[in-house]
C-alpha cells in the first residue's frame, strides 16, 4: 500500500469526485515529496498531511492580495484594530492575567504594552486564531501568486510542527497565511521562538494562552525588545523644527532630541533619555509624530508594516492606563492614480530613498522617502508625495 504513489492516491480521489480536484495542483502536491523526504519525515506524515486537499484555496489568494494594514491609511488600519470592543477585553485580560504577566516580563523584559497589544489584533485574544488547513494554505501560496518563497520557507517547519505532535493533520490549522494560536506564529518562527511556559512539554500556542504569551516575549526578546524603553511615544515638533532630521537615518538618543526643541504630547518629559530613537511621521507632517525607539523594529520584526507596529503600540498603550493617539489625522488625499503611486514609490527607491516597497500605500517610509528626496532636488519640504514629486522624479530630479 505504502509503494502507491501519493499522487495515485490523489487522482483516485479527484476521479471519484472530479469537480473539487485539480490535477494540476495535486501534480504539484506530489512534486513537494523528494524535499520533505529529505528531510527526513516520513511518507506516513507526508500522506496524513495532505490527505483530503486537492484543489488550491481561493480564498487564501483573495486574502494574499488584500492586507488590510498594506492597503488602507494608517489611521483607517487604527480606525479597524484599536477598537472599544477590544480596548474593554484587553483590559480583562491585563486583569485576569497580571500574574502571569508579570511573570512574564521577569523573565523575558518584554511587559504588557507589546504583548496584550499582539494578542488582540492578531486573534482578539484568542476567539480568531483561524480555522484554515496550514498545510493547504501553504501548498496553495507554493502554487501560486506572489508568496511562493514565504510559503516555500514555512514547509520543513510546517511538518516539523506536525512530528513533535503538538497538533494532528486533522487540527492543524491558522489563518490563511499558515499563522496559529494566540499570537499567530508562522511556523518557522514556532521552531525558532516558541516556549513551553511551564518547562519541559509541548510547545502548544493553540490551546496554551501562557505557551503563546511567553513565546511572543521569547521571539520580541530575540528581536531587541528592550525592558528600559517604551515602543515609542507621540511628541510636538519644534516651530522650525529641521525636516531633513525625519526618519529612520537619523537616530540620536532621546535626551538629544529634547535638546532639539521636542516634548511629549503628554506627559512633563520624555521617556527613557538614553534610548536612540528616530522622529517618524506615519501620515505625513500635519499628522501625528512619534519619537520611536528600537523597540519599534522589534514590532516590526513581527510584522513589517509600520500601521501593524503602530497599532500595536497605540492598542497596547491604552490597555494600560496610557493614552492613545492625541492629534489629529490629516485626510491623505492624493493627486496620483494607483499606477502614479507605485510609480512614485518606486523612482524613490531607485533614487535612493527607499519606501520599503512599490504597493501604492503611503506611509511612514514614503514620506521619509518623499522629504529626502525634496530635500536633495532643494524643492519645499512638507513630505508629501505629489503630482509634482512624480515629475521632478520623472525628469531625473
Amino acid at each position: 500500500m505504502r509503494r502507491r504513489t501519493f499522487l495515485g492516491l490523489l487522482l483516485a480521489t479527484a476521479m471519484a469526485s472530479p469537480a473539487r480536484a485539480d490535477a494540476k495542483f495535486l501534480a504539484f502536491i506530489q512534486s513537494l515529496w523528494p524535499r520533505i523526504q529529505k528531510a527526513g519525515y516520513s511518507r506516513e506524515l507526508f500522506d496524513a498531511a495532505f490527505a483530503g486537499i486537492t484543489e488550491p484555496d481561493p480564498l487564501v489568494l483573495k486574502l494574499a492580495a488584500n492586507q488590510p494594514e498594506f492597503k488602507s491609511t494608517t489611521s483607517e488600519y487604527l480606525e479597524k484594530a484599536v477598537t472599544q470592543i477590544r480596548i474593554d477585553t484587553g483590559r480583562q485580560m491585563l486583569s485576569g492575567n497580571a500574574e502571569l504577566l508579570s511573570a512574564i516580563t521577569a523573565k523575558y523584559g518584554v511587559n504588557s504594552v507589546p504583548l496584550l497589544g499582539i494578542w488582540g489584533i492578531e486573534s482578539n485574544f484568542g476567539k480568531m486564531m483561524g480555522d484554515m488547513k496550514v498545510l493547504r494554505c501553504l501548498a496553495t501560496l507554493m502554487y501560486s501568486g506572489t508568496k511562493k518563497g514565504y510559503a516555500s520557507d514555512q514547509l520543513l517547519p510546517a511538518f516539523a510542527i506536525l512530528k513533535s505532535g503538538v497538533r494532528t493533520p486533522e487540527n492543524f490549522t491558522g489563518s490563511w497565511a499558515g499563522a496559529m494560536g494566540h499570537t499567530q506564529f508562522i511556523p518557522a518562527t514556532y521552531i525558532d521562538a516558541a516556549v513551553h511556559w511551564g518547562g519541559e512539554g509541548k510547545r502548544d500556542i493553540w490551546n496554551s494562552k501562557e505557551d503563546a504569551l511567553a513565546s511572543t516575549a521569547n521571539y520580541l526578546k530575540r528581536s531587541g525588545w528592550k525592558g528600559d524603553r517604551p515602543w515609542g511615544f507621540e511628541v510636538t515638533l519644534p516651530e522650525g523644527f529641521d525636516r531633513t532630521l525625519i526618519g529612520r537615518k537619523h537616530w540620536k538618543p532621546v535626551a538629544e532630541w529634547g535638546k532639539l526643541g521636542i516634548k511629549p504630547m503628554t506627559g512633563d518629559g520624555l521617556p527613557a533619555p538614553q534610548a536612540e530613537a528616530f522622529v517618524m511621521i506615519p501620515q505625513g507632517m500635519d499628522g501625528p509624530v512619534f519619537l520611536v525607539t528600537r523597540n519599534f523594529l522589534a514590532l516590526l520584526s513581527y510584522n513589517d508594516s509600520h500601521a501593524y507596529a503602530l497599532a500595536v503600540g497605540v492598542l497596547g498603550n491604552i490597555i494600560n492606563g496610557k493614552p492613545g493617539v492625541k492629534a489629529s489625522w490629516p485626510d491623505q488625499k492624493t493627486d496620483l492614480s494607483y499606477a502614479e503611486r507605485k510609480e512614485l514609490q518606486q523612482k524613490l527607491s531607485d533614487s535612493g530613498f527607499d519606501t520599503g516597497g512599490a504597493d501604492g500605500r503611503f506611509g511612514a517610509r514614503t514620506y521619509e522617502a518623499v522629504l529626502g528626496f525634496q530635500k536633495k532636488v532643494g524643492m519645499s519640504l512638507d513630505g508629501f508625495p505629489t503630482r509634482k514629486v512624480l515629475e521632478r522624479l520623472r525628469a531625473g530630479g
